[in-house]
């Protein structure tokens, strides 16, 4: 068991709200948010955020705890919907933007969501399903509203504008009363495992992630003067608390990529900051590094990288170190805790680990017995403390299964080493089993991932007649390399142990991957 006992301060704040109004008015006159050549000042955004919130207050039959879907990539437009929304103590309903039909429906439907902010071009999805849901309002915006106003949106539904316009006539907001135990944000998790479920995360969750996060993110931050890099999407529960909460709570200005697979006008975006801070994961911290604007880049404000989302390899921290200087501090979380449970002291981080609990967070290793084990041995990680979710949406027996005595079962395998810091091993429906000896995919995945020949590789478990379940790989070359499945092999026998050697070596053009960059195994096994 290992647990940070210092407790942590909410500075008297008891919703998101307050975080959003003293932030803004602290730092009205500093940058907040960039997109597409647009910079919004803090005081800029919390006027359209406040416009948007007395828009829902006045002019629709929203009602504070009822839920909004916000379905948009990173622009500006997300955080002042999003502070809108949270403004008039309205739930937000994160939703991805690649989402099909059927996922939307689901994910509409389950949550209750009376309105829906959303990007043009997707509602050519959205009106297949509408009518199977609780949508009353749809709200729509084009990525290019801000920058010419006069181009907005025309059809059948509001437009984002029309209704910032609306609401800036309304003399003012109506206070929302509310408690620290409020519902914030439905967050819901991928569904890798059936329909995705809805995390409940309450204003507390979120209000003391972000103060645990800072506490660790604290010696390399300068209030109002840091510049973050932001690539990954604002509707995930990574980007949404780190940039969308704690960052802009600190008056850090937020640079948001809409479009990171798109790596030159990425690294051409870069160009014009001295950006301080980048938060991303593995594939999109290779990816950049192999472009030859990115590495003639000056990184020298750059304090401070931050992973999360999958496990850091070894290649990924070594390529980013030796192009920008910058260590990378890997982190730990998930949607259910707000995110963050773990994360290594940046500057002093130990890689291959997640490093040590935040401040008020417990966190054990248990058997299939829900029982601890001793330090140093392998078991599922639990975690308890103030950004752990209430529970799954309306799901009381999921509920039930996965919060034990006030411990969230994460499902993922770790061990606590000596000095406490955490290890993870992976998944624990990753895990393969080879003749009875288990085996990680993220291991082996690492250990591909240093060949000087592969850009990256995942790793999966096949069915096999002689020893249960083999080890697949499926490997992305770097370009004009000539590595066979022997070659592959070969260098996995120096580095792991007979039996987690790729009995499959499989060669392919890219892996798929979600939104985020993560690599999906599901995909890989249904192929």
């Amino acid at each position: 068991m290992t647990k940070n006992e210092n407790n942590i301060d909410l500075h008297g704040l008891s919703s998101l709200a307050e975080l959003i109004t003293e932030s803004c008015t602290k730092f009205a006159d500093k940058p907040a948010f960039s997109c597409l050549g647009q910079t919004f000042s803090f005081a800029q955004t919390y006027e359209q955020a406040l416009n948007f919130s007395k828009y829902l207050q006045q002019h629709t039959n929203i009602k504070a705890g009822d839920r909004i879907a916000v379905q948009l990539p990173n622009l500006i437009q997300f955080p002042v919907v999003a502070y809108g929304a949270l403004l008039a103590g309205v739930v937000l309903v994160n939703t991805n933007p690649l989402y099909t039909p059927r996922e939307m429906q689901h994910q509409f439907k389950d949550s209750s969501a009376k309105a829906i902010v959303i990007l043009a071009d997707l509602l050519p999805n959205l009106t297949q399903i509408i009518d199977n849901t609780d949508i009353e309002q749809v709200i729509v915006t084009q990525a290019t509203d801000f920058l010419m106003p006069d181009k907005r949106y025309q059809g059948e539904y509001l437009s984002l504008l029309d209704c910032l316009e609306q609401g800036a006539k309304v003399e003012s907001l109506t206070p929302v009363a509310g408690e620290l135990s409020d519902l914030a944000v439905l967050q819901y998790t991928g569904g890798t495992t059936g329909l995705s479920k809805g995390a409940m995360l309450s204003q507390i969750n979120l209000l003391a992630n972000a103060e645990q996060s800072f506490q660790r993110f604290k010696p390399k931050c300068v209030d109002g003067e840091d510049v973050y890099i932001c690539p990954l999407p604002l509707y995930h529960i990574y980007a949404f608390l780190v940039n969308l909460i704690l960052a802009a709570s600190h008056g850090a200005h937020n640079v948001l990529i809409p479009n990171p697979r798109d790596i030159d006008a990425f690294v051409k975006t870069l160009s014009a900051y001295r950006f301080t801070h980048f938060t991303g994961i593995n594939t999109l911290f290779v990816g950049l590094c192999q472009h030859p604007d990115f590495v003639k880049l000056d990184f020298s404000s750059l304090r401070m990288t931050i992973s999360g989302g999958t496990a850091l390899t070894h290649s990924a921290a070594d390529i980013w170190l030796k192009v920008t200087g910058c260590t990378i501090s890997e982190g730990y979380g998930l949607s259910e805790t707000s995110p963050v449970l773990c994360f290594n002291q940046p500057g002093n981080e130990r890689l291959g680990t997640i490093g040590f609990p935040l401040v008020d967070t417990d966190l054990q290793i248990w058997d299939e017995n829900n029982q601890a084990v001793a330090q140093g041995q392998e078991g599922e990680i639990v975690a308890k403390g103030p950004q752990v979710m209430s529970g799954y949406w309306q799901q009381e027996e999921a509920t039930a299964k996965s919060i034990i005595n006030g411990y969230f079962k994460t499902g993922d395998v770790g061990v606590i080493d000596e000095d406490g810091r955490i290890r993870i091993v992976d998944r624990l429906k990753d895990m393969i089993i080879v003749s009875g000896f288990n085996v990680y995919p993220n291991e082996v995945e690492d250990v591909l991932s240093r060949h000087d020949d592969i850009l990256e590789a995942a790793v999966i478990g096949e069915p096999d007649d002689g020893t249960g379940e083999k080890v697949a790989a499926f490997v992305v070359l770097k370009p004009d390399t000539g590595l066979t499945e022997e070659d592959v092999r070969g260098f996995c026998k120096e580095h792991l142990t007979p039996y987690k050697v790729p009995k499959k070596v499989a060669f392919i053009d890219e892996l798929p991957k979600s939104t985020v960059g993560k690599i999906l195994r599901r995909e890989l096994r249904s192929a």
